[in-house]
Formats: structure tokens, sequence, C-alpha cells
């Protein structure tokens, strides 16, 4: 474990954003954060809190609720702990900025939730290509303490460390599936369909523009389809896909993807925001306005 944190973020270049990868753990110098950065935390806790009523799935409030998080102060990571590892037996570890693959699925299938302890700046409060504190935090972490969503988050850590060795083909397809579910997910509820991915509950715009815009496609839930489905990196997301329960998603990590990789390998990916016969179709988006820049 690194003694000194650093702040590790993107390069920028004339070319855009370059990700810059760190590996170590380090320990989160709550004692250093500054009246602003706690100022941050609260400037975008309280708006999140807002947008999301109504819009996010019960587990997600709830469970924020459950871990005491507030406007007052950055939380502390061992306070946090506390209710994780008694609730689901997962832990936050303090890191640097973004790690590589395999470092992140290996903290994963061990039940490690990595988290960036350092937070956005105030001019970067709408948008930051890269993931910080708050992201990671308030965005992520309610969730590990849903058993059924947590067991799911450690089983896709666990199938990464296998598509690492299997190489970049396999990969690109697990990555997409993280995407489409952690990140950007939605889920039908009692009352409609609400949030859940992570992505999306820390996006001031993305959270009312993905349940409330008729530009994108609102999808049902299809594995193959997902790990086939392009995504947007520069924009809010041309596809959302929906969940009927989480319980759906951990049944669709069970089978081997072995198999299922060397069949999707002979086939063309999807284009962002492309319909295909056979796709349940919950909503039909417009398609106003999409750019071709950004697709991965």
């Amino acid at each position: 474990m690194n003694t000194t944190p650093r702040r590790v973020e993107y390069q920028q270049t004339d070319k855009g954003s370059i990700p810059v990868y760190t590996t170590g753990t380090v320990e989160q110098p709550w004692a250093d954060y500054t009246r602003s950065e706690h100022e941050v935390w609260a400037t975008l806790f309280r708006r999140q809190r807002e947008i999301l009523q109504g819009r996010a799935c019960n587990e997600f409030i709830e469970n924020q609720q459950r871990f005491g998080m507030s406007p007052d102060a950055i939380p502390k990571f061992q306070d946090l702990n506390r209710v994780l590892k008694a609730g689901t037996n997962w832990e936050i570890v303090g890191v640097e900025g973004l790690l590589p693959d395999d470092v992140f699925f290996d903290h994963l299938a061990n039940r490690r939730f990595p988290v960036t302890w350092w937070i956005r700046k105030p001019e970067q409060l709408d948008y930051l290509s890269e993931p910080d504190l708050f992201h990671d935090l308030f965005g992520h972490v309610p969730m590990l303490l849903n058993p059924v969503f947590a067991d799911y988050v450690q089983a896709y850590g666990r199938g990464g460390v296998k598509a690492h060795k299997l190489g970049a083909e396999a990969l690109t397809l697990l990555t997409r599936l993280y995407w489409h579910t952690v990140e950007f997910g939605l889920i039908n509820t009692p009352e409609g369909v609400r949030i859940y991915g992570s992505g999306i509950v820390s996006s001031r715009g993305e959270s009312i523009f993905c349940l409330e815009s008729d530009v994108p496609n609102r999808i049902g839930f299809d594995l193959e389809r997902i790990m086939l489905t392009q995504y947007k990196i520069d924009t809010y997301q041309r596809n959302y896909f929906v969940i009927d329960s989480f319980q759906q998603l951990m049944d669709a990590t069970k089978p081997d993807f072995t198999p299922i990789y060397a069949r999707l390998a002979k086939l063309e990916s999807i284009p962002a925001g492309e319909l295909r016969p056979g796709d349940r179709v919950i909503h039909r988006g417009t398609g106003e306005g999409w750019s071709d820049t950004g697709t991965t």
C-alpha cells in the first residue's frame, strides 16, 4: 500500500484525454481534504439526491441511507466499510485513479471495490471523463449493499480475470456488459423504470435524459445482445438496457462465457443506437442529434 496518495488523472494532449493507470491502494487522506473539496461533495450530493427522487431504484436510495451518507462531509472509507463488511462482506479500498483491467478484476473477484480517493474540482461539477470519489462512492458503493447485486459484481470480477487470459476480444465483450449494466443500467420496478447504474446516478443530466428523453432506445435485457452492442464514451447513451430484476443479472453470469465469446466473435458488433429484430423494445428512440464520435 502506498503511503502518500497521488492524484492520478487523465493526461491532456492535443489529441484529447489519455488514460493514465495506477495499481496500488492507498489510505484515504481524510484529514487532508480541503473545505472546497467537502463543498464539492456537498453540492453534488444535494443536487443528485434531489434529482434521483422518483428516478433511482428504491434499493439505491435506501442503501445510501443505510450508509449514513450525507452532504455534511466526504464520507470516511473506514465508516462505510463497517456497514459494508457487515452487510455483504465487501470492502472499499482507496486507489489513486484508473486501474488496469487485471488489477480491477482481481479486486472485484475478491469483494473489494476500488474507490478513487480524490474528488473533482469545482469547475468539473457537471462532467469529468474519469472516475473520481463522487462517481465511485456516491454512484457505485450503495448498490453493493444489495446482496444479489453484490454477488453479481463479484461474479463479473471473476469472469474478468478469466477473460483477461483469453484476450482482447473477450475483454471487449465483457466490458460492454459492465458498461450497459453496472454503469448505465435501468431496472423495471412496480413504480416504473428506474435507475441503478452508477454512471447515471452520478450524472445530473443523464439521470433525467435516460428516463424522460425521447431520443434514446430503452431495450429489455439480453446478455448476448448487450455484449455485442457498442456504447458512447463522450455523450449520453443511445441505448439503455432494462433488467427485470437483479436476480436476472446474477443468473446471466452463471454460465461459462467461453463458448459465448467464441460464438459472438464471429458476429459483427451492433452500432450504438441501432435496433435489431428480436429486441424487446420498451421505447423506440428518435435518435435526434446523434453524432458518430466517441463510440466503442
